[in-house]
């Protein structure tokens, strides 16, 4: 069995794209995921990059291509209210459906994970409506297991581990220390996970490649 980490924020169109993606992707194939919430702002920052939604030609892009890619894709997706918007109180809410210690600590299973990007992806409301976050919590109340700090620690830990293990983005897929960017690398992924040759060539060689400019 191959394990996959995924690391998603609730506020990426692209995550809750290539969450409803994976399934197909993943068809046939003796596999685990683990869903990891992380702040992609905390990941940005670190790396000095504002992020698309910060640039105004490319955040308008951005919501046109996301908007098209779920019709192309048959993947239900309104563009919520308000965003971008800090995820913060949906990440913390999600974590405190985690386990607080224990391998699977700081990770949510795939009810919570949709259940969450549902709430942001789907009709077009306000993610953080108080009233809204009130009823996601209800519905997700039976699966709460860690307090409102808990949840807070571990994301904390979750962004930190991934920045050391160089996810730059989300969603990003982790196996065996590879790491697959972006709801176009699902193919790249699933050739992976079937043993393509291709990795053992080239994948060392190009991460290689001379930086041509210096910053």
């Amino acid at each position: 069995m191959r394990d996959i980490t995924c690391y998603l924020d609730f506020a990426s169109p692209y995550a809750w794209l290539a969450f409803a993606q994976l399934p197909q992707t993943l068809e046939g194939l003796h596999h685990h995921v683990r869903y990891r919430p992380v702040l992609l702002g905390a990941l940005l920052q670190q790396l000095d990059n504002p992020g698309p939604a910060a640039i105004a030609p490319k955040r308008a892009w951005l919501y046109r291509h996301v908007v098209w890619l779920g019709q192309h894709l048959g993947v239900e997706l309104q563009m919520p209210q308000r965003h971008p918007f800090s995820s913060l109180p949906l990440l913390r809410l999600a974590l405190q459906c985690s386990p607080a210690q224990g391998p699977a600590a700081g990770t949510i299973n795939r009810f919570v994970a949709e259940t969450v990007l549902r709430h942001v992806w789907q009709g077009g409301h306000d993610a953080l409506d108080p009233l809204r976050l009130a009823a996601l919590e209800q519905c997700l109340q039976p699966q709460l297991h860690c307090s409102a700090q808990e949840a807070k620690d571990l994301l904390r830990s979750n962004t930190d581990a991934a920045a050391q293990q160089g996810v730059f983005g989300v969603p990003t897929f982790e196996v065996d220390g590879h790491l697959f960017w972006g709801l176009d690398s699902l193919p790249m992924l699933r050739a992976y996970l079937q043993d393509d040759p291709w990795f053992a060539q080239h994948w060392q060689a190009l991460a290689s490649v001379e930086q041509g400019l210096a910053r």
